[in-house]
């Protein structure tokens, strides 16, 4: 069990299994650069951070809700959490909004699947599904929060625990994903293993 001071930001588990060198740039150097993906998440999600409740076709929609689990050491927000209001309780469902559209990865669905197991732990309940709003395509998409996806989530989470232990910073790495990171600028992953005379020469610069 994690105590408060060793929780870290769920929100991470997304960077991380994006990339490892992107969660540390963010989580341990602090490194931020906004793109127009970023930009464009933000305005879309100021929708949903209104802190409130609504009702909605027999749930009760709360908004803004906080996390925690001590067990996988994470904490974080939940943009909607919905609870059915029949009289056995009802189901308990997370809401994660995103502005794009369904992704192949699993990077949306780790998120969502955090979410539900800190809630299961807050709230002594197994949940079994949650939703993923696509702000591209106008609808939810329901995420299976099986048991694979469960193990993933605390492989990640032992991951970014470590990393934080260690402070440590992977090597960046060159893949296709480097071409949609708001961070390309300041990871340089064209100059890892490069010789630092070859690339100032090639920059133009000399020693």
């Amino acid at each position: 069990m994690f105590g408060d001071d060793d929780l870290l930001a769920l929100s991470g588990l997304q960077h991380i299994a994006y990339c490892e060198r992107q969660w540390a740039l963010i989580h341990l150097e602090q490194e931020w650069s906004d793109s127009f993906d970023t930009v464009r998440g933000n305005l879309f999600h100021a929708r949903a951070d209104t802190k409130g409740y609504s009702t909605l076709r027999g749930f009760r929609c709360e908004r803004r809700v906080r996390l925690v689990s001590h067990s996988l050491g994470i904490y974080g927000i939940a943009d909607i959490v919905e609870f059915g209001l029949d009289a056995e309780g009802g189901s308990v469902r997370p809401v994660e909004y995103k502005v794009g559209k369904p992704k192949i990865e699993d990077w949306d669905r780790i998120q969502e699947a955090a979410q539900a197991m800190c809630l299961e732990e807050m709230l002594g309940r197994s949940i079994d599904e949650g939703y993923l709003f696509y702000g591209e395509i106008r609808r939810r998409e329901i995420v299976d929060i099986d048991f694979a996806l469960k193990q993933r989530v605390k492989q990640l989470c032992q991951r970014m625990h470590s990393l934080f232990e260690q402070w440590k910073t992977p090597l960046p790495l060159r893949s296709h994903k480097c071409r949609r990171c708001s961070l390309v600028d300041k990871c340089l992953p064209d100059i890892c293993g490069v010789d630092a005379r070859d690339y100032l020469k090639r920059m133009g610069l000399e020693l």
